[in-house]
């Protein structure tokens, strides 16, 4: 249930970042944006949260983790915003500026919400992890 709520909190951010970058300011479609959303809501908390969030140091070493893990999302924003951003509008070069915009827009959020997955989402895992050796 904690995995559902967190993947909830993440798409809304999300959403709400794409909506205001690539909507309001790049006049990107709604429809658009949205599945921009999904699929990077998707992808970015099963790869950057989960996979390598976690297991990118040791689990006491949250600063480390967090700073890989936030370097890992910027790129795979970038990455997804720009893919699906020109298979969705036929326009590789006009996306490139969005897609940057809102990769380091939400970068900045990750660091913050990979706190939150650390203590909210995964509390045991330091716990287990740091036992464990």
């Amino acid at each position: 249930m904690k995995h559902i709520i967190a993947l909830a909190v993440k798409f809304v951010i999300v959403t709400i970042v794409l909506l205001v970058v690539l909507t309001w300011a790049f006049d990107i479609s709604f429809f658009n944006t949205l599945m921009i959303s999904l699929a990077l809501t998707a992808l970015s908390y099963a790869i950057g949260d989960l996979l390598i969030f976690l297991n990118a140091g040791k689990p006491a070493n949250q600063s480390s983790r967090n700073t890989i893990a936030t370097i890992t999302d910027f790129v795979m924003a970038l990455a997804v915003i720009l893919l699906i951003g020109w298979l969705l509008t036929g326009e590789f070069a006009s996306m490139v500026v969005p897609a940057l915009v809102s990769a380091l827009v939400l970068s900045a959020g990750e660091w913050f919400f990979h706190q939150y997955v650390d203590h909210s989402v995964v509390p045991w895992y330091n716990e287990y992890k740091s036992a464990k050796g």
